[in-house]
């Protein structure tokens, strides 16, 4: 590809510099994240801009992608793509590609880990030596068994189904919801997130993040999942209700959460901040080097595609 005739590829933030450096290699970049004023960046490139990078914590909106009148491809360094307007990539014939299967298995272990970390109370545990409270106070409090438990999850996809594998790993008996019974493996399904709840002693949460799917974790579940129940989300904030989740740990109607996800991302509610039942991460399920970078690797190697007439890898749209 000459050098002049490299497409120009936007990118929205200073995402992992391997992809920096994947795209800068390739093409002609423009760092969005550079620019004083964003729109007037984008105007000012309007014409030139074929392809657009972006992930989880930015959004490629109707607006944006209105800005880009000979915008071709919109590469998502992440699976969910809740954050691209698909309509609008639709209309203008736009292609959409995502980085599936690459996260599974990160996503799937920091899962186990938060169901781990959140019922065994390691973190807290762990705070209580630092803070030299062993010798003053004696043994940590008693924390809860994970070890055969009613494990249940909501979206048997890929990642789900890789939760559901390490679950079984620790004897645990599995049940699921999701939008159609999976005949081909021999889960319990139900068909509510109510009644999944009722019948779970852990929750986790692996679905996309869809109009149906948005504050799928309300009130009721909460209350049927219970005092003693667990909720693990690494999916997305917003399939929990998130006021109606602090106010249930806040009144002991939920036992614990574990989430590495957040409805007003990178903001947490700070009555969670303090509960020793709560274990959080900054949205952190594939920041892993070995992920990552084949993320990049899948992010560049789309555009590649793309702008060589060749298939996309993994195309959404």
């Amino acid at each position: 590809m000459a050098q002049e005739a490299k497409p120009v590829v936007v990118v929205m933030l200073p995402y992992f510099p391997y992809l920096i450096h994947g795209i800068e290699s390739k093409f002609t970049i423009l760092k969005l994240w550079e620019a004083d004023d964003k729109q007037a960046f984008l105007k000012e490139n309007s014409d030139k801009i074929r392809g657009l990078v972006g992930s989880a914590s930015v959004d490629a909106s109707a607006e944006v992608i209105d800005a880009l009148p000979n915008l071709e491809i919109v590469s998502w360094f992440s699976v969910g793509i809740d954050q691209v307007d698909m309509v609008k990539c639709r209309e203008r014939g736009i292609v959409v590609t995502n980085t599936p299967d690459v996260v599974t298995d990160d996503t799937a272990d920091l899962a186990l880990a938060l169901v781990l970390a959140t019922m065994r109370r390691i973190c807290a545990a762990d705070r209580y030596i630092r803070d030299g409270l062993w010798p003053v106070k004696g043994y940590y409090p008693l924390a809860y068994k994970v070890s055969g438990k009613r494990f249940g999850i909501v979206g048997l996809g890929r990642i789900g189904l890789a939760i559901a594998r390490r679950a079984e790993g620790f004897g645990c008996s599995i049940s699921y919801y999701s939008r159609s019974k999976k005949i081909e493996y021999a889960y319990q399904f139900y068909d509510s997130v109510l009644e999944l709840a009722k019948n779970s002693d852990i929750l986790v949460l692996a679905c996309a993040l869809t109009e149906e799917t948005t504050h799928i974790v309300n009130r009721d579940v909460l209350n049927a999942l219970g005092p003693d129940g667990t909720l693990v989300n690494i999916a997305r904030g917003a399939i929990v209700d998130e006021p109606e989740l602090v106010k249930a740990l806040v009144e002991g109607r939920l036992g614990a959460a574990g989430l590495d996800v957040f409805e007003n991302e990178p903001h947490v509610p700070k009555e969670l901040l303090s509960m020793d039942n709560v274990v959080l991460q900054p949205h952190a399920g594939t920041a892993t080097w070995e992920t990552r970078k084949a993320l990049a690797d899948l992010a560049v190697r789309n555009l590649e595609a793309h702008f060589s007439g060749k298939p996309l890898l993994t195309p959404v749209t």
